[in-house]
């Protein structure tokens, strides 16, 4: 209903635009050239003015009832480029996702080793319990 009488008010315009441009235009031949050129270049910039409007008009929110949808208007192809601008944005998450899931990989291999060298060493009771055995084990890898 809303866009029926939005349609309405676009015809009613461009009928009153169009009555208005022929009166302008039957007293144009009495006016100086100088005059004509600078309307001339007012009516041009009104046009553009216009279309920019109707462009920006085409992404709108439809309201039906109880919802709203965003209408993003446009051809297919302005579709396909905007789709294709969060092409980006996935690989970046991908991208974090990876580091994320290989870090903790990386973590759970260390500490798989250092649960391997506890169970097959041969080892006193008392160093289980002393602070710097992780670190023991950490070293002794290295070598």
């Amino acid at each position: 209903m809303n866009h029926t009488i939005s349609k309405l008010n676009a015809s009613n315009q461009d009928r009153f635009a169009l009555k208005l441009t022929a009166r302008l235009s039957d007293s144009a031949d009495a006016l100086p050239h100088d005059i004509t050129e600078r309307l001339r270049a007012a009516r041009m910039q009104a046009l553009g003015v216009r279309q920019q409007t109707k462009l920006a008009s085409n992404s709108q929110v439809l309201s039906n009832g109880m919802t709203a949808t965003l209408s993003l208007g446009g051809s297919d192809s302005e579709l396909w480029r905007r789709a294709a601008s969060f092409i980006p944005l996935l690989a970046l998450v991908l991208g974090l996702l990876a580091i994320q899931f290989l870090g903790n990989d990386e973590r759970a291999r260390d500490l798989a080793d250092i649960d391997s060298a506890l169970l097959t060493d041969d080892l006193p009771p008392a160093a289980y319990t002393d602070p710097g055995f992780a670190q023991f084990l950490k070293s002794r890898q290295d070598l």
